[in-house]
């Protein structure tokens, strides 16, 4: 079990349902670098909790459990995003990992470079930083 006490966890952390929590992880070590904090899965397989770190910030994934109410759902509504001094490094990262391009990555209207990419899993993500 691990030690909550000496884990970043502060604010709002998301737990997203994804259909292959698994398949989701190794993409986001792959995409955004992330570190696997904690697994847990069922006797079938299923990922019933995934806890990463990607940029010093909390994300926990499952998979569907339908017969306990917690359907198969699209991702909507919803964009996580990476705040960094290095954005370009981010979205190059991701675009390189296969991720499928939704807004570009140019200066904003607010002076920041920014860009939204999606996943396979229908996750949206957005990337943000200086334009230096």
């Amino acid at each position: 079990m691990p030690d909550y006490s000496e884990m970043k966890m502060a604010g709002v952390v998301p737990y997203v349902q994804v259909d292959n929590a698994h398949e989701a992880g190794e993409l986001y070590k792959t995409a955004f670098a992330a570190r696997e904090v904690d697994r847990r899965a069922v006797e079938d397989g299923r990922v019933i909790h995934l806890h990463l770190e990607i940029n010093d910030g909390a994300l926990m994934l499952n998979d569907p459990f339908p017969e306990h109410g917690f359907g198969p759902k699209p991702v909507e509504g919803v964009t996580l995003h990476i705040i960094s001094n290095e954005p370009r490094v981010w979205w190059e990262r991701a675009v390189a990992a296969g991720l499928e391009v939704v807004m570009p990555f140019e200066v904003a209207f607010w002076g920041d470079l920014y860009g939204q990419v999606r996943d396979r899993f229908g996750v949206k993500w957005g990337i943000v930083g200086p334009a230096t």
